[in-house]
């Protein structure tokens, strides 16, 4: 999971708290989703992100780009662009997301395999690491050619290693430590 910094954890903590208490979370999600997929495009990302351009054009551009946002999003996007941090979206997506999925009880599950995962595979895996953790997961998923096959699990600080360079390395230990030399 990429790093979020403190003043992204504090906007979203703000928006978060304001979602909460309005009832609010879906939109909020969806309007932050549509601003950090804007931010995605580099050039955009620049355009809407630089000083040069003035704040006045970069707020009537964002209004044109992102219409139908609701009031409060408007005003965070707002006060994003008058203090210089709208490039801070994406990682208050995440954190925001985080904190929602915390909120409604949903485990977040870091997996790597080494080929992407098919929808049925993804659901298989899904359903599975649900019954195992007792809560509904959330997969975020990593291609990881040097675990051969299989699949690794992170839940929090727990690890599952059920791939083949994990069993390999498991068998390899065993043997090492079970081999006597005779002279």
């Amino acid at each position: 999971m990429a790093r979020i910094s403190g003043s992204a954890r504090r906007y979203a903590a703000a928006v978060f708290g304001l979602a909460r208490d309005t009832n609010s979370l879906d939109a909020w999600l969806a309007d932050l989703e549509r601003l950090a997929q804007v931010l995605q495009a580099p050039e955009a990302e620049r355009a809407l992100t630089s000083p040069a351009v003035p704040e006045a054009q970069r707020l009537a551009a964002l209004e044109r780009i992102l219409p139908g946002l609701q009031p409060q999003m408007r005003s965070f996007v707002a006060i994003l662009v008058q203090r210089g941090r709208l490039q801070l979206a994406p990682e208050i997506l995440a954190d925001f997301r985080r904190r929602l999925d915390e909120h409604r009880g949903v485990a977040i599950v870091e997996v790597s395999t080494a080929i992407p995962l098919d929808a049925a595979s993804e659901r298989v895996l899904a359903e599975r690491l649900s019954r195992y953790t007792g809560r509904q997961v959330r997969l975020e998923k990593r291609v990881d050619p040097d675990l051969i096959g299989g699949v690794v699990a992170r839940i929090g600080d727990e690890l599952i290693d059920d791939s083949v360079r994990g069993r390999l390395d498991r068998l390899h230990r065993r043997l090492a430590g079970g081999v006597t030399t005779t002279g």
